[in-house]
């Protein structure tokens, strides 16, 4: 059973900066992707950034780049997303999801994404 904790949201004011941090347990980790989506109130659950296995690729968002980053590190089973520059329109619920297929390289649709964790809220304040 595949398992996905997301954890480091808060509060924080526009131009701060937060770093989520996902869990992941109940399989080999260092094959799949792994993926950040948000979702806010009243919208759909939106791409945010997405890694390769190796960490060799990295996808983002138009919206995010140059202010997120996303890592990993396959000796803790642990996915991040760095966000800097904050702005008030980053508010919204933050997943953390995976593939069931390894090796498959990241797309950017949830529906592509099997297995979702309970997500982290973020609000950045103007």
């Amino acid at each position: 059973q595949v398992q996905l904790v997301e954890s480091g949201g808060g509060l924080v004011q526009a131009g701060g900066s937060l770093r989520l941090s996902c869990s992941a347990s109940g399989r080999t980790f260092n094959r799949y992707t792994m993926g950040w989506f948000r979702q806010a109130p009243g919208k759909e659950r939106d791409f945010v950034a997405a890694i390769t296995w190796t960490s060799t690729n990295t996808y983002y968002a138009d919206s995010v780049k140059g202010r997120f980053t996303i890592s990993r590190d396959n000796a803790k089973n642990a996915v991040y997303l760095q966000m800097n520059s904050l702005k008030p329109e980053d508010t919204a619920l933050y997943y953390c999801a995976t593939v069931s297929i390894p090796f498959r390289i990241p797309r950017m649709s949830a529906n592509d994404y099997d297995y979702w964790g309970q997500g982290t809220q973020v609000t950045v304040s103007s």
